[in-house]
């Protein structure tokens, strides 16, 4: 099945893949829709994160890349819920693009973590707003 993940720096030696982290585990999302993935780029992008490239994969590519690297994987259903980045980003990722070519560069990188300090209602206010344009 053809899938849609989003990469920084696609295509390059040090391209990496956006993950999410859930405790103390790696999670690539696998998006159905290409408009989905699309959305949750730009609500990144609004968090002020790198912006990603969304790139058509085969899920089994993902899912063998996923067990290599011990990470968790979900598949975001066409037509199913809206998926939301958390609100906050990991302080440190274990992604280095300056790292060289010998090591994996796809490993952890740009993950996101939900569970870190409360959010000021103002700043939640501005993100149901960007949301609601969205749909």
């Amino acid at each position: 099945m053809r899938v849609f993940v989003l990469l920084f720096n696609a295509r390059t030696d040090d391209e990496g893949i956006h993950t999410i982290r859930v405790g103390d585990r790696n999670k690539v999302l696998m998006f159905e829709s290409s408009d989905d993935a699309e959305r949750f780029a730009m609500l990144l992008e609004a968090q002020d994160f790198p912006v990603p490239t969304v790139e058509p994969i085969d899920s089994q590519e993902v899912e063998g890349f996923c067990s290599e690297m011990d990470y968790d994987y979900e598949i975001v259903p066409l037509n199913g819920a809206l998926a939301i980045p958390p609100e906050l980003n990991v302080e440190e990722t274990d992604w280095d693009p300056n790292a060289d070519n010998s090591s994996k560069n796809t490993d952890a990188s740009n993950q996101q973590q939900s569970n870190a300090t409360d959010i000021a209602d103002s700043e939640l206010d501005s993100i149901r707003r960007r949301l609601e344009g969205l749909i």
